[in-house]
């Protein structure tokens, strides 16, 4: 197994705290570049059984060269870069991926994600998890949007009475992220826009999740880039120190919105309404939890009656959960689904086939750039209490420093 170095990086953890992370560098650092260990840290590693904090697991897993074999999965297509996967599983049984679709547009890298220049989206289709990837072509591209001018960020899709809906954020002619619409008689596609957006609709990372009794909703949002801060008042805010979330601490964080979709599946049918995210003594997530608030990326799941809301941490990088009675929450804070992966973001879905549940994610396996990234699948654990087992995206079992030095 790649043998590492453990370094801390203090001004990185001091601005996570402060909940200012600078903008990462684009290229991970070779580990032949890494200062070798120090006595004292020999001796810890050979303890043995230190369970490795999450800062020290963020410069691994973003730091190192790994091999294929470091990895739990490898990524589904090799030919295009893809992230961001929304999955499902359609009547036809055949598992769908709907994925941002990276590219290198040679924009500079900044906290509010320019970088991610996407211009289209193209599906990805196989038999079963495992099985041959088809890469279809390309199902929208943002010159046959009217209202969208750039970012066609992360996407989701729908079906409904034998029609399928692409869901997509982008910006619009004044640089204000709206959620379009298009639709197709084809999961791959091409899929027709809407001439504009959904009204009401603002920020990024649309997921729409279908009920047991035939009911759809739409849950919506991301800070930073996301613009997620700038509608706080219910009108958006094009102040330019307005980047960052702009709260206190102890104030509560930002939370994604939902809105049930109407019957044609192209319109809210309500007013968006926030999604609450509690703690274990019912309190809201706090902003500067940066460990658990919502940075972006809502995923609903229900599973054996109860609602699953996963999202990401952001500039902690990791995928969390809380769970609902309702789709419209309270949802209490649970744990971790997915540790944090090979690159910057971390961005998912969770999917159901054949009785066995998958995480669909990203990493920067095929590049090492947080912009050009690859889309995975790998099993995912629902133990009998209902609880998740955290993904550890590499090495699989339980990580300790003698995991990360074999």
């Amino acid at each position: 197994m790649l043998k590492t170095t453990l370094l801390m990086t203090s001004a990185i953890l001091l601005m996570a705290a402060c909940g200012e992370t600078p903008a990462p560098e684009e290229d991970t650092t070779p580990a032949e570049d890494s200062m070798e260990m120090s006595e004292t840290d020999m001796a810890s590693a050979d303890a043995g059984e230190e369970e490795l904090s999450d800062a020290e697991r963020y410069e691994l897993e973003t730091s190192g060269e790994f091999t294929e074999a470091d990895y739990i999965a490898q990524p589904l297509v090799t030919e295009i870069y893809t992230a961001d996967p929304s999955v499902h599983v359609w009547d036809d049984g055949r598992v769908y991926v709907y994925p941002s679709h990276d590219v290198d547009t040679g924009i500079p890298q900044d906290d509010l994600g320019s970088q991610y220049d996407m211009k289209d989206y193209i599906v990805l289709s196989m038999d079963e998890p495992g099985g041959e990837v088809t890469i279809h072509d390309v199902g929208l591209h943002v010159d046959d949007v009217p209202w969208a001018r750039d970012k066609m960020w992360a996407p989701d899709a729908a079906e409904k009475d034998g029609k399928y809906y692409l869901y997509f954020p982008a910006k619009d002619y004044d640089g204000i992220f709206r959620i379009g619409v298009a639709s197709s008689d084809s999961p791959t596609g091409p899929f027709t826009a809407e001439e504009s957006w959904i009204e009401g609709s603002y920020s990024m990372d649309p997921s729409v999740f279908e009920d047991t009794d035939g009911t759809y909703y739409m849950y919506v949002g991301g800070i930073w880039g996301g613009q997620l801060q700038r509608w706080t008042t219910g009108e958006y805010d094009d102040s330019p120190d307005l980047n960052q979330e702009d709260l206190e601490a102890d104030e509560p964080a930002l939370v994604p919105y939902v809105a049930k979709m109407s019957d044609d599946m192209l319109s809210y049918a309500e007013e968006p309404r926030d999604v609450l995210l509690l703690d274990e003594n019912g309190e809201p997530l706090k902003a500067g939890d940066n460990d658990r608030r919502f940075f972006e990326a809502a995923w609903v799941n229900k599973i054996n009656g109860t609602y699953y809301m996963s999202w990401s941490t952001g500039d902690t990088h990791k995928i969390v959960y809380g769970t609902s009675d309702s789709p419209y929450g309270p949802f209490t804070y649970q744990g971790v689904v997915n540790l944090p992966v090979q690159g910057w973001t971390n961005h998912h879905s969770i999917f159901e086939y054949e009785g066995q549940y998958y995480l669909a994610y990203h990493d920067t396996q095929l590049s090492g750039v947080n912009h050009l990234r690859n889309v995975k699948i790998t099993p995912l654990t629902i133990n009998d209490d209902g609880t998740i087992e955290p993904v550890d995206p590499f090495f699989g079992d339980d990580v300790t420093v003698e995991n990360y030095n074999d």
